[in-house]
């Protein structure tokens, strides 16, 4: 946890922006969420960023599309921060603390993005991985990975994973075009186990088999841009960074059953306070959303 507050005793404005100018300074340059407050120590505007220093200090640059903005920031006296992992670890703890509570200056509970989760059928008739909105009732051999922010991504990632590992052609119920796909391709349902266990561990965000799975589809987009295919080559980047996006570090949601509780500091200089963040059951049996607790 990174910033402390402003003093309620500066007796001009020149001293507030020196003392936010210092705070923003001390914010690191990675993802993470970070908190606005006013002189009354209400939250203002809660956001998420890929470089916090960065975006923090956007405010008091250039608004641009953001003017609207301009009188939430006049009033800021204190900035809270919290680093992340990775970009998608910070919009889930986003996601969370919205829908917990949303500070005036924010405009949609829980965000824009909705949570999705991965499928993966193993089956040998029809195997096959897609996008699910929640895990439903299945069989055992079924899987679920995730959640995820938002179905875009995720439908890439799945679409990235196919291209290398094409589980859906190795079925052994194939028949017509799809077999004879299947047949060119060099697949058979022999190549079903090593499809599966290697979808497995890149969605478990196993590093050998992700950093394979990355290689194998810098490779392909490679060759495609070499035979000028461009819009391929576009494709596979999206991919890549859903790929980079579902296999990154993330902990502010999970489907672990496991209860846990952190805390940070964050407070003015002559007030400190502890924020605490624990887990709860999400919008599904199947998840855990860390949250916002409280403060002392």
């Amino acid at each position: 946890m990174y910033g402390r507050g402003a003093e309620g005793d500066w007796r001009d404005t020149e001293q507030m922006e020196k003392g936010l100018s210092a705070m923003i300074a001390r914010l690191p340059l990675t993802p993470g969420v970070y908190r606005f407050r006013d002189a009354a120590d209400q939250v203002l505007y809660l956001g998420r960023a890929t470089a916090l220093r960065r975006r923090v200090a956007s405010y008091w640059l250039d608004l641009r599309d953001r003017g609207h903005l301009a009188p939430m920031v006049a009033r800021v006296r204190r900035i809270e921060a919290v680093s992340c992992d990775s970009v998608h670890e910070a919009a889930w703890l986003e996601r969370n603390l919205l829908t917990t509570s949303l500070p005036p200056w924010n405009r949609t509970v829980g965000g824009q993005e909705h949570p999705v989760y991965i499928r993966l059928d193993p089956r040998p008739a029809r195997p096959g991985l897609s996008v699910a909105h929640a895990p439903a009732n299945r069989p055992a051999d079924i899987a679920y990975f995730g959640p995820y922010l938002g179905g875009r991504r995720a439908r890439q990632a799945v679409k990235g994973l196919g291209r290398v590992l094409p589980l859906a052609y190795t079925g052994a119920e194939l028949r017509g075009t799809l077999l004879d796909i299947a047949r060119a391709r060099g697949l058979a349902d022999a190549d079903r186990g090593q499809c599966v266990e290697t979808i497995t561990a890149v969605l478990r965000r196993k590093p050998d088999a992700v950093t394979s799975v990355r290689a194998r589809l810098e490779e392909l987009r490679e060759r495609a841009a070499d035979v000028l295919a461009f819009e391929l080559a576009g494709d596979i980047t999206s991919e890549l960074r859903a790929l980079e996006w579902v296999t990154s570090p993330q902990r502010a949601s999970s489907m672990a059953a496991t209860d846990f509780t952190a805390s940070g500091w964050s407070g003015r200089q002559r007030s400190p306070r502890t924020l605490h963040l624990g887990a709860r059951p999400g919008a599904t049996a199947q998840s855990r959303l860390v949250i916002c607790l409280g403060s002392r």
